[in-house]
This record gives structure tokens, sequence and C-alpha cells, in this order.
């Protein structure tokens, strides 16, 4: 459930920028941390699951879920540093651009 969080976030918070007048697409950038710690939460969350898969020999039968929670919390990181880096290159180029 944490790692489709994760991966939801982002897209939610940049949707919901089309319908506020005072919210912006710029301001959707203060969710990439709750989406970074949900995907490493998630991610960990996973790690604890196959483990406790491990050691009751796959009777739980956990391990297809561990493994999506590992996966969705991986592309939720990944999205979350991809965003980040958007943001980084904007305010490169904003600050290139206000020097002229």
């Amino acid at each position: 459930m944490t790692g489709l969080a994760s991966v939801v976030a982002l897209p939610v918070a940049i949707y919901l920028t089309r319908f506020s007048e005072g919210y912006e697409l710029l301001h959707a950038g203060f969710v990439i941390p709750l989406a970074a710690v949900l995907g490493m939460f998630s991610i960990a969350l996973a790690r604890r699951a196959r483990r406790r898969s491990a050691l009751t020999l796959g009777r739980d039968r956990g391990d297809g879920l561990a493994r999506a929670g590992r996966v969705l919390g991986i592309v939720g990181v990944c999205m979350a540093l991809a965003a980040l880096v958007s943001l980084g290159v904007y305010g490169l180029l904003e600050y290139v651009g206000s020097r002229d």
C-alpha cells in the first residue's frame, strides 16, 4: 500500500494544480520528500516480508505481494528523484535567465 502511495503521490499533486488558483505546479514539489519516504518505507516493508517468508519456508505466501511492494517502492523513489532533478534544472534555468 505504501508503494502504491509513493507512486501516486506526485501525479495526484500535479493533477490538483489544475484546479486551484493559489496552488501552482511548482508547489507540487513539496510532495517529493513524501513520495521518497513512502517509497523507502515500502522497500523496507517488502524486505521484512520477504525475510519473514523465508523464515516460514514460504508457507505464508507473501512473496508476490512483497515483490510488488518492492517494485512500487523503487518506482516511487525513482519518480521522486526524477522530480527532484527536474526542480533543480528549473531552478538553474531560472537563475541563469534572471542574470540577463
